[in-house]
């Protein structure tokens, strides 16, 4: 009897000293109906972590009890499966001071492909190049990109409205599309795709904004993506200052290392143009490893400004991060960049049990991961049931948090970093003193 009861005192006393060393707990809202619940992890939380596969990661009620959940990574995206085809391209010619699209007369063949299109009035006016028609009726299925390359004497950003049609008559707006192509430096960076509404068509219709300069095409191709809704959105930390900033380089030290999808540097002033490289380095290590490089710039183009801010890393794990800029390209200006980071969406799981309000907890170095599968947390598991579960969410950011994590990282790299430059020193200084030691004996047996 007094054995059982020193077991349940010693529980007691030990259920409340394992919880208080999760550092950030934070309160859940729930919606919807239970007993199941999904998160969306915000990065801020993730970040505030001890570990980056989050073992540390626990659900709590109000009275203090972990509740089981289960985790669903991002990390693994759905394969795209991609078809292409080309497709035939005939020029829109018009008045040049014409508002309306051109009108044309066509020639189908029976099966519907185009033969010939040509200008409705061609002796009236002035006529210009004002666009292109595109023929996908051989093509039967949805319409994800449309890929065009263009005369490689043609240069800039190139902007177009796209219309789709299955008759010729009638034409429903679909997007906006850009094109671009970009030479700095004997470099040269083009951006050729641009994104359809995933919806079939027989015919499109692209009509330049600036028809003065519309590009002559040299191919089209368009594009369909099965299962494209079904890849795991990005998650997004907050902006982040940079630990140390010098001209044309900047770094960035993250709390844990974490595979990150994508980065985004603010440019905060206009008419930026940079070619940038990012380089990558572990916690204590003394060399930077090379990741990529890219071309950021924040432009007026038609009286809008175009922005590219974005860097595709593709779930590289990095800790670590440096920023250099060429200075060919006039730099970013005089404010240091703040920076973004995105990794793959994660998913938390949970099954409610006891009163609310529910919290979740990260932090706790020497935690264990006590996460379920999936299809042992909810019996009869079925992929399409997760979007009907009850949802939960979290505060976005724990700011706080986050940035005492980066310092401590940082200070714990910088010491790392220190006892290595020791250890090398050491060695340089014992290699010379064996050397001078060897130089000098020679002379004392002359004597």
């Amino acid at each position: 009897m007094n054995k059982c009861l020193s077991i349940a005192l010693a529980a007691l006393l030990v259920a409340p000293l394992a919880q208080a060393d999760y550092s950030t707990q934070v309160p859940l809202k729930l919606e919807g109906e239970g007993p199941w619940y999904r998160l969306e992890l915000p990065l801020g939380l993730q970040m505030a972590a001890r570990h980056a596969d989050l073992r540390d990661l626990r659900v709590l009620n109000a009275e203090g009890e972990e509740l089981a959940y289960a985790l669903t990574l991002g990390s693994a995206q759905p394969e795209e499966k991609r078809q292409e085809a080309a497709v035939k391209w005939f020029p829109l010619k018009g008045a040049a001071d014409a508002e309306a699209a051109p009108a044309i007369r066509v020639q189908r063949s029976t099966t519907g492909t185009l033969v010939e299109v040509a200008p409705e009035q061609a002796g009236q006016g002035e006529q210009i190049l004002r666009g292109w028609l595109l023929d996908a009726s051989a093509f039967d299925e949805p319409l994800h990109r449309l890929q065009l390359d263009w005369s490689s004497d043609q240069e800039g950003f190139q902007r177009f409205s796209i219309e789709a049609s299955d008759d010729l008559q009638h034409w429903q707006r679909w997007e906006d599309g850009q094109i671009a192509r970009l030479s700095f430096a004997d470099e040269r960076v083009e951006q050729r795709e641009v994104e359809l509404p995933g919806a079939k068509a027989r015919y499109l219709r692209l009509l330049w904004q600036a028809p003065q300069q519309a590009p002559a095409l040299l191919a089209a191709r368009v594009v369909s993506i099965e299962n494209q809704e079904s890849a795991p959105a990005l998650a997004w930390s907050a902006a982040l200052a940079p630990t140390t900033n010098k001209v044309g380089e900047y770094s960035w030290e993250l709390p844990l290392s974490l595979p990150l999808e994508r980065v985004r540097v603010s440019l905060p002033q206009g008419n930026v143009l940079a070619p940038v490289s990012l380089s990558s380095r572990g916690a204590g290590k003394l060399e930077w490893q090379p990741l990529t490089s890219g071309l950021l710039y924040r432009l007026p183009q038609d009286g809008k400004e175009v922005l590219q801010d974005e860097i595709e890393l593709w779930g590289m794990p990095v800790q670590q991060l440096r920023l250099r800029v060429d200075a060919r390209g006039g730099g970013l200006g005089k404010e240091a960049p703040s920076l973004q980071v995105a990794v793959r969406g994660t998913q938390v799981v949970f099954l409610a049990r006891g009163s609310a309000p529910y919290r979740l907890a990260v932090g706790d170095s020497s935690a264990r991961s006590a996460a379920l599968p999936l299809g042992t947390l909810i019996p009869g598991y079925e992929p399409k049931r997760l979007a009907s579960l009850g949802r939960a969410t979290a505060p976005e950011t724990v700011p706080e948090v986050v940035r005492e994590a980066a310092d401590a990282a940082q200070s714990a790299a910088d010491w790392k970093r220190i006892g290595l430059w020791v250890v090398l020193l050491a060695g340089v200084a014992l290699l010379g003193g064996m050397a001078f030691s060897l130089l000098r004996k020679p002379q004392a047996s002359e004597h």
